[in-house]
């Protein structure tokens, strides 16, 4: 979240003439200042996703808005998912096989094995 701070001189950099005192006189803006304002409070919140997205090693791609980077993080969040569970069914696969190769008068393992495989392909 931003600080005061941060908006007050976001605010000033968006060209919004703020009085010095604590208890500032109601005052009325124009348009374009407050749009340039509402601008840079969202890239500061983007910006921050962003930086937030890459310290966790997720790249961001072209996130030209907060519901970009959100949509992209979840696509590599899915992927990311699905990929370990393959990996997890392959391991499932070969150790079902090896219980074949323990226990050489049964092909229990080779069917569970094959039933696994086949929900992978």
């Amino acid at each position: 979240m931003l600080s005061r701070d941060d908006i007050i001189r976001m605010a000033r950099e968006a060209g919004i003439r703020l009085p010095d005192s604590p208890f500032p006189a109601r005052g009325s803006f124009t348009l374009p200042e407050l749009l340039g304002l509402a601008a840079l409070v969202a890239a500061a919140e983007r910006e921050k996703l962003a930086h937030w997205m890459r310290s966790l090693g997720y790249a961001t791609g072209h996130g030209d808005t907060i519901e970009d980077l959100l949509d992209h993080l979840g696509t590599q969040i899915a992927g990311g998912l699905e990929a370990e569970t393959m990996a997890e069914r392959q391991r499932c696969a070969m150790i079902a096989r090896q219980f074949d190769r323990d226990h050489p008068n049964t092909n229990y393992g080779g069917f569970i094995a094959r039933l696994i495989e086949g929900d992978m392909a």
